[in-house]
């Protein structure tokens, strides 16, 4: 027989068998509803699995516990089960269409003994998953249960923050030069958190009334009584305050995002949950009301990941709404300085059955050194009270009322039958005793000495009550020009007046053998401090001194003695002269404006000269007048007696500012216009970090020498710099109008957590852009003009100064953050205008950064 032809006669006669026996093949089709035998009023039972014993084939029941299955398979029974209820085994007939209702008998009887035996780990998936449906259920309810889904809500919210010191030591504390202390060291705390001794160093407590209204949307914040510990002299007590409620903010478990620690959490229930988190059923809960929750558990994917793990718990009531949460960090996350936290938020029952915040209490253990049992102990506790829903209220309710200096007294200075008799919460033994404590050892002069050497030693400033000198960083410096300089300065402080503040500084430079110096007066309109929001103050000021054109810096002195140490060419230097006059009013809308009239005289230094078709000009005298209007909708500060930082926010920033110089007046050598724009904006990207970015863009109008031109922020310092190009070289590029983009992209480690080797060094992953586009007009070229000032250029004739053309400037990095918890390194890379002399390609540059 030829054996290809059996071959093919075979296989044709096997394909011909298989498929009739695929088409005669019946479905069997089970569907049915299960519930719970337990519960006297028959109730339905969402996620419970159901599958078709021998297969894995199934699929879990909906929010009403219906399910349905089928297969092609020859099948003869079907599993229902689910966590604490008994496997349920019900026989089926094959082939066919069938309802089977299913009621599940809870588990009774205790486990004796469990036998324990290695076997392969199953793969965790999300498809089919009764666990995962579960979270897509709750996501999908989310905004029906956020208080925002009432068109009115109003409660009351009591606000404790205590920080302490952990377990510290009987044989430290009993130090001989601690002794007068220890009225304070002896009041411990060792009910409130389970194996630790707490002492209490820190209290803070606010009471308010919340209001809100859904249309038109508005809400208001009533603060009825504060009260917090004060240590007197330079420690700042509403500084700290705030920095404290920044790294614990409030958690709000239906937002996606959760920022804690300066840290960007993604909520177990947000969107891109089942990405990034594994979810369990692990139980049912009876309430006492005989209400049944469920139980699911939840872990991170990858555990260095800025992820939580815990249990949510969850109604079976069709809202889905979470009833209780309990969030907690695992030990390898890339988090640093936190060895633990957890996060417990209780829920309460409205009248519609709904549920709301009624209680969120954080608590997170510091340290350096994970491994010990010592540390600080920081504890946030909010209650809320009072929840009345859709109950409207005058519009004037939700209205920010003007608040005076007597009423902002008042509040901060409720007494004790005030806190007894509205206290949403308990004060421990300790915490009661710690007001009075502070209160006496703020009056101790050891202490206070004490306190004086840390605040130079770390904010830079040595107080003498009304007066701080400082910053010590400025002291000493050098540059090309001034050689050798010496600095010294100080500022008064609200102790000498809310009114009036002034601020001064001498500075010799023995090189050029000239003096400097700095002085300004400012007055407060609004009698409040001039660094508290919202601002409203006039100042005068005069200031000589030296500086760098286009060099820029954000929160740096310009005599810092780090930045003494330059790369390159740093010879080009001006001797300024400013008399300034500035108003500043800033809105409770976080809109602001200031109005600033200034003579500005530049005198060149160095080898940077002024020189036009008529020969060399001594020094430039300019008078402008100038407005500037911003709006930061929902800005925060860390905000202190003399200082305040803007916290980071999604908002953006935007501002625009208008300048008139004008010629003739008070020496004033040109008229001419400047229009300036800028958009500042930090954008979160769920686990893959957050970027921080501006758009800026800018236009003269007339002619002006390029000294005033816009001179591009240049760094020729081996540090990182934010907001300037870190490859360019001062007075290297000039421009009468332009457009710049910067981009800051933090991963905070989301590709290193990958990587084994990198996991147990927490290093972070961090990319930037720069780039400008930029152009000079004829009017203001000073090779089509005489007239005008032209560009320096160096002794070989090499020009110093250029402009841009078609191509835009571009640098961009790749970096390292968190090294040692607090060192970023970039390599930096200049893309273009590589054939400038003195210019650099590449290189790389450092940055000091303490975050969490």
């Amino acid at each position: 027989m030829d054996l290809r032809n059996f071959l093919r006669r075979y296989t044709f006669f096997a394909f011909l068998v298989f498929y009739t026996s695929a088409l005669f093949a019946q479905t069997t089709t089970v569907t049915g509803v299960v519930t719970d035998g337990g519960s006297k009023k028959n109730e339905v039972m969402p996620f419970v699995s159901v599958g078709f014993m021998g297969t894995t084939i199934g699929a879990p029941t909906n929010a009403n516990g219906r399910f349905s299955i089928s297969t092609d398979k020859p099948v003869k029974q079907i599993k229902v089960s689910f966590v604490g209820y008994q496997d349920a085994y019900i026989n089926i007939t094959p082939g066919v269409a069938q309802v089977v209702n299913v009621r599940l008998i809870p588990s009774t009887e205790e486990l004796q003994e469990v036998d324990v035996k290695a076997g392969k780990k199953p793969k965790y998936r999300n498809k089919g998953n009764p666990a995962v449906e579960l979270i897509r259920q709750v996501i999908a309810h989310r905004d029906q249960n956020r208080p925002e889904a009432y068109n009115y809500v109003e409660y009351r919210e009591y606000d404790k923050m205590m920080f302490s010191i952990a377990n510290l030591s009987d044989k430290f504390a009993q130090k001989k030069f601690l002794q007068k202390y220890n009225f304070v060291l002896q009041n411990r705390d060792s009910t409130t958190v389970p194996g630790k001794s707490l002492l209490p160093l820190y209290l803070d407590e606010k009471l308010s009334q919340y209001y809100y209204r859904k249309q038109p949307e508005k809400e208001r914040s009533v603060v009825l009584g504060t009260r917090t510990v004060d240590y007197g002299g330079s420690i700042d007590k509403e500084g700290i305050t705030e920095f404290f409620k920044y790294m614990y903010a409030k958690v709000d478990i239906y937002d996606n995002s959760i920022n804690l620690m300066t840290n960007n959490f993604l909520s177990p229930i947000a969107n891109g949950g089942p990405t990034f988190y594994k979810y369990f059923i692990t139980d049912t809960v009876t309430l006492d009301n005989g209400q049944k929750l469920i139980e699911l558990s939840f872990t991170p994917r990858n555990l260095e990941d800025m992820l939580f793990e815990g249990k949510i718990y969850i109604t079976q009531d069709g809202n889905f709404a979470v009833q209780k949460a309990k969030l907690g960090i695992n030990k390898h996350i890339n988090l640093n300085f936190v060895k633990s936290m957890d996060i417990d938020l209780d829920f309460e029952q409205n009248p519609d059955g709904r549920y709301h915040l009624s209680k969120s209490t954080n608590l997170a253990d510091f340290g350096i050194n994970k491994n010990k049992n010592s540390g600080l102990f920081g504890i946030r506790t909010i209650v809320y009270k009072n929840y009345i829903v859709n109950q409207p209220r005058p519009d004037t309710t939700y209205k920010k009322g003007v608040e005076d200096d007597a009423a902002d007294y008042a509040i901060s200075h409720r007494g004790e039958k005030f806190w007894d008799q509205n206290r949403l919460d308990t004060l421990t033994t300790a915490e009661a005793k710690v007001y009075k404590n502070v209160d006496s050892l703020s009056h101790m002069k050891s202490f206070q000495r004490t306190l004086d050497i840390a605040t130079l030693l770390f904010a830079g400033y040595k107080s003498f009550g009304w007066f701080e000198v400082g910053p010590s960083n400025t002291f000493y410096s050098f540059n090309p020009i001034e050689g050798l300089k010496l600095r010294l300065g100080g500022r008064t402080t609200p102790e000498l007046s809310n009114r009036y503040y002034f601020e001064t500084y001498a500075a010799y430079g023995f090189k050029d053998e000239k003096w400097k110096g700095f002085l300004s007066a400012t007055y407060s309109l609004n009698n409040k401090s001039i660094y508290k929001f919202p601002q409203n103050y006039i100042r005068a000021s005069f200031n000589r001194d030296t500086k760098i054109p286009g060099a820029a810096l954000q929160f740096v002195q310009e005599d810092n003695f780090l930045l003494s140490f330059k790369r390159g060419e740093n010879d080009k230097y001006l001797y300024n002269d400013f008399y300034r006059f500035d108003y500043v009013h800033e809105f409770e809308s976080h809109f602001s404006y200031s109005l600033t009239l200034k003579k500005w005289t530049q005198t060149p230094a160095g080898s940077l000269y002024f020189q036009n078709n008529t020969g060399f000009i001594n020094n430039l005298t300019t008078a402008e007048v100038s407005l500037n209007l911003r709006y930061a909708p929902n800005e925060k500060f860390y905000q202190g007696k003399i200082y305040r930082v803007p916290v980071p926010s999604t908002n953006p920033i935007i501002s625009v500012d208008y300048t008139h110089d004008f010629k003739g007046i008070v020496g004033g050598s040109y008229d001419f216009q400047t229009v300036h724009a800028r958009i500042d904006r930090r954008t979160y990207l769920s686990q893959l970090g957050y970027f921080d970015s501006f758009v800026e863009g800018g236009k003269i109008f007339g002619q002006v020498p390029y000294p005033l031109l816009t001179i591009f922020r240049a760094n020729q310092t081996y540090a990182y710099d934010l907001y300037s190009y870190n490859l360019m070289n001062f007075l290297e590029f000039v421009s009468d109008k332009y457009v710049a983009l910067n981009i800051d992209q933090h991963f905070m480690g989301f590709f290193f957590n990958k990587i084994p080797l990198l996991q147990k060094l927490k290093w972070r992953e961090v990319v930037s852009f720069k780039g400008i586009y930029g152009q000079l007009g004829d009017n203001n070229n000073p090779a089509l003009h005489p007239n005008l000032y032209q560009f320096p250029v160096r002794a070989d004739g090499t020009p110093i100064t250029y402009t841009l053309g078609n191509t835009p400037y571009i640098e961009g990095s790749v970096g390292v953050e968190n090294i040692f918890k607090f060192i970023r390194v970039d390599y930096v890379r200049r893309f273009n205008y590589l054939d400038h002399p003195g210019v650099a390609a590449d290189g790389i540059r450092v940055r000091v950064k303490l975050d969490f």
